[in-house]
């Protein structure tokens, strides 16, 4: 089987302290995402036996804020190879042009060992969130345990967070095009 229709590439993640184990793949349209979501996800599940989990975000309304984040799935060159990434997601429905983007980069880009953010904003949901890249593990999880919960405490908002090695994927991940290791 051959790469899925519109594939561009993938950035493979391994849970710190859990078995999880997935990525954030790039598309060319949002359709051949959904298709990829619908159809090859639903049969590997099967065939597995195991429950997944999948989500579609809307990478055109990111794309100026991500790019303010230094992110290089817009082609802004990494300054770095990250060490770790921060999956996170606010249970809230704000399109993203009403996100208050341009208040929260500032912020974010005084974190201890922020290197990029890709923003996330659901299809059909308008959850927000991010794929954070982090110098290091320790780092990633200062940001997602100790910062990112006061966040979401001031948005009154139930949040989802995982934090990932990028050291133990980065040949995967090299090997299917990802944007971090350029």
């Amino acid at each position: 089987m051959g790469p899925p229709l519109g594939f561009l590439n993938k950035t493979w993640f391994s849970g710190v302290g859990s078995q999880a184990v997935g990525g954030i793949y790039s598309f060319d349209s949002v359709e051949n995402a959904q298709h990829y979501c619908t159809h090859f996800f639903p049969a590997v599940s099967r065939q597995f036996g195991v429950a997944q989990t999948t989500r579609l975000f809307d990478a055109t309304i990111v794309k100026d804020a991500s790019l303010d984040m230094g992110s290089p799935h817009f082609g802004t060159r990494p300054i770095r190879k990250p060490g770790a990434f921060v999956y996170t997601e606010v249970q809230v429905n704000i399109p993203f042009d009403k996100a208050p983007w341009r208040d929260r980069n500032p912020v974010l880009k005084q974190q201890k060992g922020l290197i990029s953010k890709l923003w996330l904003s659901g299809l059909h949901t308008n959850t927000l969130g991010g794929v954070d890249a982090f110098d290091t593990i320790e780092n990633a999880l200062a940001f997602a345990i100790d910062d990112f919960p006061k966040t979401t405490a001031k948005m009154n908002a139930a949040y989802y967070t995982r934090v990932f090695d990028a050291n133990a994927t980065e040949a995967a991940s090299r090997g299917l095009n990802s944007p971090y290791y350029l």
